[in-house]
């Protein structure tokens, strides 16, 4: 069994910074894809960044703002979050992509989400 626990989220200023970090438990060989994605109240998921084997893709809105990065021994991803905006609000979420353990092979698991508030 995969799980995804997230931590790092909260309140902070217009301006100010966050970090991210979600780290996978279990008996994992490999992980393809780890990223976030967020949901505001009222719109759809969205994907915010994800790193495939060491290289970063980010949404437009993020670009220059966020930067996500991985640890492979760790089994683990961050996001480092500058420059926050109201429009960040949201919950954001962990997600893997082809996960491999010693047992079976996940398609995707996703974790249980953590509250970001931006106040301006």
């Amino acid at each position: 069994q995969v799980q995804l626990l997230e931590s790092g989220g909260g309140l902070v200023q217009a301006g100010g910074s966050l970090r991210l970090s979600c780290t996978a438990s279990g008996k994992i060989s490999s992980i393809n894809v780890m990223g976030w994605y967020r949901q505001a109240p009222g719109k759809q998921r969205e994907l915010v960044a994800e790193i495939t084997r060491g290289t970063p893709t980010y949404d437009d809105s993020v670009k220059g703002r966020f930067t996500i990065s991985s640890d492979n021994g760790r089994k683990a991803v961050l996001l480092q979050m500058n420059s926050l905006q109201p429009e960040d609000t949201a919950v954001y979420y962990c997600n893997a992509q082809g996960i491999i353990t010693d047992k079976a092979n996940y398609g995707e698991a996703w974790g249980r989400g953590t509250q970001v508030t931006v106040s301006s």
